[in-house]
């Protein structure tokens, strides 16, 4: 079928209601009425001539061709908006969006300069459109990858071929227990590292073997993909890990952590940019300059 203007409307009200998981939910990003959204989702099946989800008081389901319509649409939506800020440049003008994706908790870190760096770009570039969202590392990487996000800042022990890292500070991470803890009353002379080692931890879902304890997790560990989870677990008292210092210190000062006396876990976290490799889309281009500057 020859694609329309009118056919990349509705695979882009279908790619909204995809991400939000229903008609309702897309209301508030498409500015459209739920009437409307199903209007536009039944042309859009007329359209293809198949069923792309099934709605009603079981709820909203995407159907299997329907997935495949919708990686159709992303791809589709993707394409258009790289060569509509491609066209744009060519103007002098730098429009269009900029996709940028977070390792969680790092807003509280004064060495994190994302801000600034928002701040200075929306300044340079005040028609383009940041979306920012918050990831796993990789999550980051494959949306890198696959160009559905422009710059990923986190850090990456698996990067893979066509990406670029780079290196922007350093994140320090300490072991700690919660208030709940055995360990937390105890005396640093009375606790022992043999202890410490033995006692039930909780990790890093998505950190590679050489930042994890030396001695392999037992049954009794745990793991978390999010940093606030993990602190949630550790606040719990049935578990110690490492978190960042940033993040620590005000559950330190309020007495709902506990710094524990293990330099052997102590571990400074490299934080980096990612993207993928090769020439940039002038705006892209622009904000990592930006964002490199910010740590120059």
């Amino acid at each position: 079928m020859q694609i329309t203007g009118s056919d990349i409307h509705l695979l882009t009200v279908f790619d909204a209601v995809v991400r939000n998981g229903g008609f309702s939910a897309a209301q508030v990003e498409l500015g459209l009425s739920q009437p409307t959204i199903s209007n536009h989702i039944t042309a859009l099946e007329q359209r293809l001539g198949v069923t792309l989800c099934q709605r009603g008081r079981r709820g909203f389901l995407v159907t299997e061709k329907g997935l495949m319509v919708h990686e159709i649409a992303k791809t589709l939506i993707e394409t258009l908006g790289t060569h509509s800020g491609h066209l744009a440049a060519l103007k002098g003008n730098l429009v269009g969006r900029l996709k940028i994706a977070v390792l969680d908790c790092v807003a509280t870190d004064p060495n994190f300069r994302l801000p600034q760096a928002i701040a200075r770009f929306s300044e340079a570039a005040p028609a383009v459109r940041i979306e920012l969202g918050i990831a796993r590392p990789q999550d980051i990487v494959g949306a890198v990858l696959d160009g559905t996000v422009h710059v990923g800042i986190g850090s990456f022990d698996n990067v893979l071929s066509g990406l670029r890292v780079t290196d922007l500070y350093h994140e320090d991470h300490a072991l700690y227990c919660g208030a709940a803890h055995p360990f937390f009353g105890r005396s640093e002379t009375a606790l022992s590292e043999a202890e410490i080692t033995a006692a039930p931890w909780v990790h890093r879902g998505y950190w590679s073997r050489q930042r994890r304890k030396a001695v392999n997790p037992t049954d009794l560990d745990r793991f978390a993909d999010e940093i606030e989870a993990q602190l949630i677990l550790i606040l719990s008292g049935a578990y110690i890990g490492l978190l960042p210092l940033h993040m620590a210190e005000g559950h330190v000062a309020a007495g709902r952590l506990r710094r524990l006396a293990y330099s052997g876990e102590d571990y400074t976290c490299p934080m980096q940019m990612l993207t993928r490799a090769g020439q940039m889309p002038q705006v892209n281009a622009l904000f990592t300059q930006i964002l490199a500057e910010c740590y120059g």
